[in-house]
C-alpha cells in the first residue's frame, strides 16, 4: 500500500517504513510530528514579534539564532527524541520571552511608557484612516505624515493600546477606536467610508461583493489581491485617497474603552496592590487574555470576566479583551485599584509575568502559588509562542479554550496536563467555582 509522507513528500510503501504504526513524517510517530507542528506555529509567532522589535532597532541576534536552529531541528531525519523535542520547544519559549521583552523595551524607549487613558469607541468624523494590526512604528510615521492635513486617524483591534503611548497620543488627530477584534473586518470595513490600513496580521481576505478593496492599503508582509501596497513608508497615495473619500458618517457612539495599563505603570501601584492582597481586599487576579476567535464559544470569556466577584482583578491583553472590555469593572472595593488592567497588545503578554514576579518577590510565594489564574483564548500562531513562553518560565495551572489546537493530540495533551497542569475550559460558571476554590 502506498502512503504519502507529509515531511519528505514521497509516496512510499508503508509510509516511510511505518509497519502499521501511527506515522507522521519520515518514520516519526504522530507525537513527534505534532510537536514539530507546535514548533513551526510557535516560530511563526516568534518571527512576528522579532520583526516588530527589529523595526524599532532592537538587537534580535539571540532570537534569530533560535529561529534558525529550530527550523533546522524540524528538517527530515534530524531528531527522533521526544525529550529533545520538548527541550527545543522550551528554547523557543525562552526566545519568546526575550522577543517580547525586547519589543516592550523598544516600544517604551521610542514611544514612552503607556498610562491609562479613556478612548472613544465607534465615534468618527471628517476624513479618516482606520488602522488595524500591531505595528506602532508604522502608526507613528503615519501620524507624522498626516499631521495638519485634515485627516483623522483611528485604530482597530490590536491597535487600541496605541492611544496610551505618550509619543502617539500627543497627535491630536489620533482620535479613537473603531470596531472590535480582527474578525469583524468584513462588516466593519464595508461600512467604513474612509481608507483602511492593515499593517500586520490579522487581515481577513475581502469576500466576493465587498466594496472596500479600492480603499484598502497593506504594509510590508501583509497583502491581499487588489489592495494597495504601501512601499518605503510612502503614505502619499493613502493620504490622497483618504482626502478623496467621503467624510465619515454613521459612527456617532458615545461609548468609551480604557487601555494603557502597561506593566511598568501597574508596578507603580505595587504597594497598594500588596496591601490589598494582604488585607484580603483582592482575592485573585484573573489573566483573561489571548487571541479572539469568531463564534459563540468565545462568549465564555465574557461570561467569566463579568461573573468575577468584586474582589477579583481582570488582567488582559491581546484582542480577546474585546469580548468584555466594554464593561465598566470599576475599582476594587475599599481601594483605588482598577479591577480591569489592559496590558496592551498580544506582545505585551509579558507584562503579566513581570507583575507576577514582582508579587512573588514581595510576598515570598512561588509564582505558581500566587492568587493568579490564567485563562487564555486560543486562536493563532502568536498564542502558541505566548503559551510556550509561559511554559518555559515554569508557569503552571493555565486553562485554554474554547478548544485545544488541532495539532495537539491526546498523548501530547496528557503530557501537558502532567507537566504543566494544563486544562481546557468547560462551562464558565463551573470553571469559576473551581478557579475561586483553588
Amino acid at each position: 500500500m502506498q502512503m504519502f509522507c507529509n515531511q519528505c513528500e514521497m509516496s512510499v510503501p508503508g509510509g516511510c517504513g511505518s509497519k502499521g504504526r501511527d506515522i507522521g513524517t519520515c518514520g516519526k510517530d504522530a507525537n513527534l510530528t505534532r510537536l514539530q507542528d507546535v514548533m513551526v506555529y510557535g516560530l511563526k509567532g516568534l518571527a512576528a514579534y522579532r520583526e516588530h522589535a527589529r523595526q524599532l532597532g532592537a538587537p534580535t541576534q539571540e532570537v534569530d539564532d533560535v529561529i534558525a536552529d529550530s527550523l533546522y531541528f524540524t528538517m527530515t531525519n534530524v531528531n527522533f527524541n521526544f525529550g529533545e523535542h520538548i527541550a527545543q520547544l522550551m528554547k523557543i519559549g525562552q526566545a519568546g520571552v526575550t522577543s517580547m521583552n525586547l519589543l516592550s523595551e523598544a516600544h517604551t524607549k521610542r514611544l514612552g511608557v503607556p498610562t491609562p487613558v479613556k478612548v472613544s469607541q465607534n465615534h468618527a468624523e471628517g476624513h479618516g484612516i482606520l488602522v488595524s494590526g500591531h505595528n506602532l512604528d508604522m502608526l507613528q510615521k503615519l501620524l507624522q505624515d498626516t499631521e495638519g492635513k485634515g485627516i483623522n486617524v483611528y485604530t482597530h483591534s490590536e491597535m487600541l493600546p496605541a492611544h496610551a503611548y505618550p509619543e502617539l497620543k500627543k497627535f491630536s488627530h489620533l482620535k479613537g477606536n473603531i470596531g472590535k477584534a480582527w474578525h469583524d473586518q468584513g462588516k466593519l470595513f464595508n461600512h467604513w467610508p474612509g481608507t483602511l490600513v492593515v499593517n500586520t496580521n490579522c487581515i481577513v481576505p475581502p469576500e466576493v461583493g465587498s466594496h472596500y478593496l479600492d480603499r484598502l492599503f497593506t504594509y510590508k508582509n501583509v497583502g491581499v489581491e487588489g489592495a494597495h501596497k504601501i512601499e518605503n513608508d510612502d503614505f502619499s497615495a493613502l493620504i490622497a485617497k483618504t482626502l478623496a473619500s467621503p467624510k465619515i458618517t454613521g459612527f456617532d457612539s458615545e461609548e468609551t474603552l480604557v487601555t494603557g495599563h502597561h506593566y511598568q505603570t501597574v508596578l507603580t501601584l505595587a504597594p497598594q496592590i500588596l496591601e490589598a492582597v494582604t488585607a484580603g481586599k483582592i482575592k485573585k487576579f484573573f489573566v483573561i487574555a489571548g487571541c479572539d476567535a469568531p463564534g459563540k464559544p468565545g462568549e465564555y470569556y465574557r461570561e467569566l470576566a463579568l461573573s468575577l466577584p468584586k474582589n477579583c482583578v481582570v488582567v488582559t491583553s491581546s484582542c480577546g479583551k474585546f469580548r468584555f472590555n466594554d464593561h465598566d469593572f470599576g475599582k476594587v472595593p475599599g481601594t483605588e485599584i482598577p479591577r480591569y488592567l489592559d496590558l496592551g497588545q498580544c506582545n505585551d503578554s509579558n507584562g503579566a509575568v513581570h507583575i507576577a514576579l514582582a508579587l512573588s518577590g514581595a510576598t515570598g510565594l512561588p509564582v505558581n502559588e500566587l492568587p493568579i489564574k490564567i485563562v487564555l483564548s486560543w486562536m493563532e500562531q502568536k498564542a502558541v509562542i505566548i503559551l510556550l513562553a509561559l511554559f518555559s518560565l515554569g508557569i503552571q495551572n493555565i486553562t485554554i479554550g474554547p478548544k485545544p489546537p488541532q495539532f495537539v493530540n491526546q498523548d501530547i495533551m496528557d503530557f501537558l496536563v502532567q507537566q504543566f497542569n494544563l486544562s481546557l475550559t468547560g462551562e464558565a460558571k463551573d470553571d469559576l467555582k473551581a478557579f475561586l476554590a483553588a
